[in-house]
């Protein structure tokens, strides 16, 4: 007995760096580890750090596989026909995971599904030590809006090119488990596995005691659990940096926890008191602090002390068969403008998508005007107009791609879905492989979607923002931004901007600065992300602005026609659970 404790007590305190680790990723046919069965696993061996081995393969379940699934995945009942049944290849997982530590990404999933199939096929689960990367994200980034496996690998900037798949997942979580042992490490001691195992739990994390510092001490206590914004100041009363929370109890109690980042531990070295401001929601909290670091340029802030990029995507309204092109002007030139995107790549990966699904022309004005038709209609990516002048189904291509870029995405999902089915039922998989690819970019880009249906240049829009306790109201008029009760604004704009618009005074002279457009992409790409918390209201809809406030007051929030989302199987058992 004390030979296997004293077994487990050297495990534990083993270093991660000496320790061997074991990601696991299944997709199934469902969501019930009782009721489904597992269609694929992929396993990724980790060693000092390094991965050096990988385990994949097919499972057959005995049974269909859903649509939804196969729409999901890309596996089909095909793919598995000549697969083997998971008790074919159970020794093999077995012996492949050994003693090793296992880790996984909601990992309770992906162990119930592995554990109900060892008992199936007659083998004893495994009962290694396991953890969950979702448990440690929850601990370790509670800024995140979602834990999910693509939220948190596109946080640390890891590329899952298959998503969806069990050993590109499987991948894809080594590399974050890897950033994250590498984010906890403490500089004094080795990372012990049962300091991973600790941290899975948000409760075993403990602030340090603050006696030497008894007026930062005090000003914690009083931190509301509100949205906001903080500022540490260092003894001179000068302030040393400048963040903002969705909860700002949370967020500055992160700054004393003992896996706190090295630069939270500076700026607390030289903190004497916090001071907070709250806001109605997240976002204008995000507003407030972009503009606050650059009046204030506090000494450990990095980022947004400059005007970032901005992109936009061009309809070139006047040419005769308008194409895209991206843009970082911002103008009032008769064509209409779509964003805003925070760096070309975004822009460009949407203008892939619109080329791959609709038939707009892509070539230059010197090629269009030769008259001849090139390659992408041959392959029904453009309706030709150069050699047909078909005014008529080029207008209709050009309001689908209207429609796609307002966020209205099912034609765009039912074409290419259509185009799929067709390339399958002649045999061309690597064409129906390619379509695939563009159907799971219009999945990714659903979530993503404008939440405005007019370009941004034309855009005449009150956005209502649901708060806790009260509502936050964002104006947009041709490219300004005004924010109702804005602590940084100097007089009432808000109302003065909805007044001048109804009287009739709205004037172009008065062009968006770089303070608005950077307001217009923070509020943009939040509105897009939290749109069950908001409303819009169309100018052009009311005849008045008594009329407009009378729409506001009413408490409707959740009736517009929102996209509920395309969640992967594992995320859907987090959220239901």
């Amino acid at each position: 007995m004390f030979d296997k404790l004293n077994k487990e007590y050297d495990f534990l305190k083993t270093p991660v760096t000496k320790a061997k680790f074991c990601v696991v990723d299944v997709e199934t046919t469902g969501l019930s580890a009782l009721k489904n069965r597992i269609i694929e696993i992929g396993i990724v061996k980790i060693s000092q750090m390094k991965i050096t081995d990988k385990f994949h393969s097919f499972i057959n379940p005995r049974t269909s596989i859903p649509a939804f699934i196969t729409s999901l995945t890309g596996i089909s009942d095909e793919d598995v026909a000549d697969a083997p049944s998971f008790d074919d290849i159970v020794f093999k997982v077995r012996d492949f995971i050994s003693d090793n530590l296992i880790v996984g990404h909601n990992l309770s999933f992906d162990i119930g599904f592995l554990n109900h199939e060892f008992l199936l096929s007659g083998v004893e689960p495994p009962a290694n030590h396991q953890i969950c990367t979702l448990k440690l994200s929850r601990n370790l980034f509670p800024d995140l809006k979602s834990k999910s496996l693509n939220s948190v690998s596109s946080h640390l900037r890891i590329r899952n090119k298959s998503a969806h798949r069990a050993l590109a997942d499987a991948e894809t979580t080594a590399k974050i488990f890897l950033k994250i042992a590498k984010k906890i490490k403490t500089d004094n001691k080795s990372l012990l596995i049962s300091d991973l195992i600790n941290l899975q739990n948000v409760n075993q994390v403990k602030s340090q005691v603050l006696a030497r510092k008894p007026k930062l001490e005090n000003d914690l206590l009083s931190v509301p659990n509100n949205p906001g914004i903080y500022f540490f100041l260092n003894s001179k009363n000068e302030i040393i940096y400048v963040g903002k929370a969705k909860s700002l109890r949370e967020r500055v109690k992160s700054y004393f926890t003992l896996n706190a980042s090295r630069k939270a531990k500076k700026i607390i070295n030289q903190a004497a008191r916090v001071k907070v401001e709250v806001t109605n929601t997240e976002l204008t909290a995000l507003l407030t602090e972009a503009e606050a670091i650059k009046i204030i340029n506090p000494k450990y802030n990095s980022f947004l002390k400059d005007y970032g990029s901005k992109y936009f995507i061009v309809v070139n309204k006047n040419k005769t068969f308008s194409d895209l092109a991206i843009s970082n002007n911002f103008n009032f030139d008769g064509n209409d403008y779509f964003g805003l995107f925070l760096s070309r790549r975004k822009a460009a990966k949407l203008v892939e998508i619109i080329n791959k699904t609709f038939q707009l022309r892509e070539c230059s004005d010197k090629e269009f005007e030769k008259g001849k038709a090139c390659f992408l209609h041959e392959i029904e990516r453009c309706t030709a107009p150069c050699i047909n002048n078909d005014n008529q189904k080029y207008s209709f291509e050009l309001e689908r791609v209207y429609d796609f870029l307002y966020g209205k995405n099912q034609f765009a999902l039912n074409r290419m879905l259509i185009k799929m089915k067709e390339f399958s039922a002649r045999q061309r998989y690597e064409k129906a492989a390619e379509v695939k690819q563009t159907v799971d970019s219009i999945l990714s880009h659903i979530n993503k979607s404008a939440l405005l249906s007019e370009p941004v240049n034309r855009a005449r829009v009150l956005f209502r923002i649901e708060g806790k306790f009260e509502n936050d109201f964002i104006l947009m008029i041709d490219g300004k931004i005004y924010i109702k009760k804005y602590s940084l604004s100097s007089g009432d704009k808000f109302e003065t901007a909805i007044n001048d618009y109804y009287e009739g005074v709205i004037s172009r002279t008065n062009f968006p600065d770089e303070e608005d457009l950077e307001k217009m992409k923070i509020s943009l790409n939040w509105l897009a992300r939290n749109r069950e918390r908001v409303k819009a209201f169309y100018l052009r809809d009311y005849k008045s602005k008594d009329e407009l406030f009378s729409a506001l007051s009413k408490n409707d929030f959740g009736t517009n026609d929102y996209y509920q989302g395309v969640y992967d199987v594992k995320e859907l058992t987090r959220i239901l659970s």
